[in-house]
């Protein structure tokens, strides 16, 4: 071996012990375990700590299937609510205009006609009759 060899390697290994500047053969995970997808989130305290347990944690999509099962029902609704005076107005023989249903509701037009189509039409399973008179005044009614 020449001096010439004997030098360059003897820096080539000061080299490598003091550490070169390149990423390791393989680099650690500091990724934990993930979740699954649907998995709830833990909660934290106001201080930071670990998590509370809850003792019977439900699954909310089980909640809102039980909801989605039952079936539409057009009795039950509270006395003196704006629903029932909405049932009673247009529950009425000769119906009832959009302007009675908008001053016993104080909504506005756009409110009265989508509480006709989406509560007493889709939730109630009720048929809404809309009808224009010879004056072209619109009147509601319930279908019988």
């Amino acid at each position: 071996m020449t001096t010439e060899n004997a030098e360059t390697s003897d820096t080539a290994a000061a080299v490598a012990e003091l550490g070169a500047n390149v990423a390791p053969e393989k680099a650690s995970s500091k990724k934990g375990a993930s979740k699954k997808p649907g998995a709830p989130k833990g909660q934290k305290s106001a201080k930071g700590g670990k998590p509370k347990a809850k003792a019977a944690a439900k699954p909310k999509k089980a909640a809102k299937s039980a909801k989605k099962a039952t079936a539409p029902k057009a009795e039950g609704v509270r006395e003196g609510s704006k629903t029932a005076t909405v049932l009673a107005l247009i529950h009425r023989a000769k119906g009832a205009t959009l302007a009675e249903l908008m001053e016993a509701t104080s909504w506005q037009r756009h409110s009265v006609r989508g509480f006709l189509s989406g509560t007493i039409g889709k939730k109630m399973g009720l048929t809404v009759n809309s009808a224009k008179r010879e004056d072209g005044t619109r009147v509601y009614s319930i279908v019988k």
